[in-house]
C-alpha cells in the first residue's frame, strides 16, 4: 500500500513538473528566438541565436534524466554534433543551419500544451477526489452544486462522496497511464531529434 501511495505521489510530481518545464521551454524559446531574430541585424543577434540553439542538447538531456528518475523509462541518449575548432561565426552558422536544433526546439515548445493537459489532469485526479469525499462535512456550511443539482441533503452529499471515492480509486490508474504517456512523449521527442 505504501508503494502504491508513493507511486501515486511521484506520478503527481511528474505531471506538475511536466507543466513547469513545458511552460519554461515555451517562454524561454519564444522570448529568446524573437529577441535573437529582432537583433539579428546587429552584432549581438546571431551569437544570441547560436547560444540559444546550443541549449537544446542540455534540455533534451534533462528531459531524459527526468523521465528516467520519475517514470523509470529509459530513452536513447541525445546525439550531439562534434564541433571542430573553428571561428565563432562559423560555429554560429553551423548552429543556425543545424536542422536538429530547430526540431528539438519545436518538440520542447510542444511540451507546453502537454504540460497544460497534465496540470488539468493533476487537478482532476489529485484535488477533486478529496474535495468530493469531504462534501458530507462541507454541505451544511457552504452552498454546493454537483452536476447541476444542489447538494442540500445528507443523502445527496453521500452520493457525491461516493463519486469521489470511485474517482479516487480510478485516479491511481489514470495518473499512471498519463505519466507513462508523457514519458513516451519524451522518448518520441528524442527519437525524432536523433534522426
Amino acid at each position: 500500500m505504501a508503494r502504491t501511495v508513493a507511486c501515486f505521489v511521484q506520478n503527481g510530481y511528474f505531471l506538475l513538473f511536466t507543466f513547469v518545464t513545458g511552460l519554461f521551454y515555451f517562454c524561454f524559446y519564444l522570448v529568446a528566438i524573437i529577441l535573437g531574430l529582432s537583433l539579428s541585424f546587429t552584432v549581438v543577434g546571431v551569437p544570441l541565436l547560436a547560444n540559444v540553439l546550443r541549449t537544446t542538447t542540455a534540455f533534451l538531456q534533462f528531459e531524459r534524466v527526468q523521465t528516467k528518475v520519475y517514470m523509470d523509462i529509459t530513452t536513447e541518449p541525445c546525439v550531439k554534433a562534434v564541433n571542430p575548432k573553428v571561428s565563432n561565426w562559423l560555429q554560429a552558422k553551423k548552429e543556425l543551419l543545424n536542422r536538429r536544433n530547430w526540431i528539438a526546439i519545436g518538440w520542447l515548445m510542444l511540451k507546453f500544451p502537454v504540460g497544460i493537459l497534465s496540470l488539468i489532469s493533476a487537478a482532476i485526479l489529485y484535488v477533486a477526489p478529496p474535495v468530493l469525499i469531504a462534501v458530507p462535512f462541507l454541505y451544511p456550511f457552504i452552498s454546493l452544486s454537483f452536476m447541476g443539482a444542489t447538494v442540500d441533503t445528507f443523502a445527496k452529499a453521500m452520493m457525491v462522496s461516493a463519486t469521489g471515492v470511485v474517482l479516487m480509486m480510478m485516479s491511481y490508474w489514470l495518473a499512471d497511464r498519463l505519466a507513462r504517456w508523457i514519458g513516451g512523449y519524451t522518448r518520441l521527442m528524442i527519437k525524432h531529434v536523433n534522426r
